[in-house]
């Protein structure tokens, strides 16, 4: 879980929208035992620029491999630092693998979880033999023959608000497995094949649980129609494979 933002008695609350590449992190969160994750990195950097300890909340937990180009975190801060200012000095300080897109005074009131209206997230494929170099950061190489149409005609069924039991983590405990997915598009572009979500909020590997069940359809395993059973089903072991983490970003936030 993110860590829940203490109330200090500092009088400023700023919002930060970053884009990281999370080949090189053991995720967003921080762990214990070293690791080195996005959050800890963010907040050591933070602490030298403002001279006080910092604890950041962040919209999303990106998992191991993950990356981001519109992640927003928000803390606490005494800085007198101008908000259009604070980007440049953070970054001079951050590793050139996380970079501060926009820094914004925000009201006390908002919380990068608790505001957020939608999400979206995209995933990468690469559809071919020969995976171009480095390409394998940024995407899942999938050489397999892969059709896109009937993906598209299965991705329809995952849009409107469902319980999505079959496509999270399994033995993944949430108060609600339903959430509600406002847009699954797929499309392609020569080799390059981009699955795009967008959701009022997502369970722990949904997006790459459904990618891994829209390829098994593409490669012809199971008809379109297989996805509103699949859904009914409520079993994890009725849906398609999870995708590696390095195809995954985290596009954007909408509050």
């Amino acid at each position: 879980m993110n860590q829940t933002l203490e109330r200090p008695s500092y009088p400023r609350k700023l919002k930060l929208t970053l884009a990281y590449d999370g080949s090189g992190y053991h995720g967003w969160q921080r762990q214990p035992g070293g690791v080195l994750t996005v959050q800890e990195t963010l907040e050591h950097a933070l602490a030298r620029v403002v001279q006080h300890p910092v604890a950041v909340r962040g919209a999303g937990r990106t998992d191991t491999g993950v990356h981001a180009a519109g992640q927003v975190a928000a803390f606490y801060t005494n800085s007198p630092i101008p908000a259009e200012r604070f980007s440049h000095a953070l970054n001079s300080r951050l590793p050139a693998d996380i970079r501060i897109r926009q820094t914004e005074d925000v009201d006390f009131s908002f919380d990068p979880i608790l505001s957020v209206r939608t999400k979206l997230y995209r995933y990468t494929v690469f559809n071919h033999t020969d995976l171009p170099p480095q390409a394998d950061k940024y995407s899942y190489h999938f050489w397999k023959t892969c059709s896109v149409e009937p993906m598209q005609q299965a991705a329809k069924f995952f849009v409107g608000k469902h319980d999505f039991t079959s496509f999270s983590a399994a033995g993944s405990v949430r108060q609600t497995m339903v959430r509600t997915l406002l847009r699954c598009q797929v499309h392609r572009r020569y080799h390059w094949i981009y699955f795009d979500l967008e959701a009022d909020g997502f369970l722990y590997h949904m997006v790459r649980n459904i990618v891994g069940t829209l390829l098994e359809i593409g490669r012809g395993h199971w008809p379109p129609e297989a996805i509103p059973e699949i859904l009914a089903a409520q079993n994890r072991a009725a849906a398609g494979p999870m995708v590696p983490p390095n195809g995954l970003c985290m596009q954007w936030i909408k509050y």
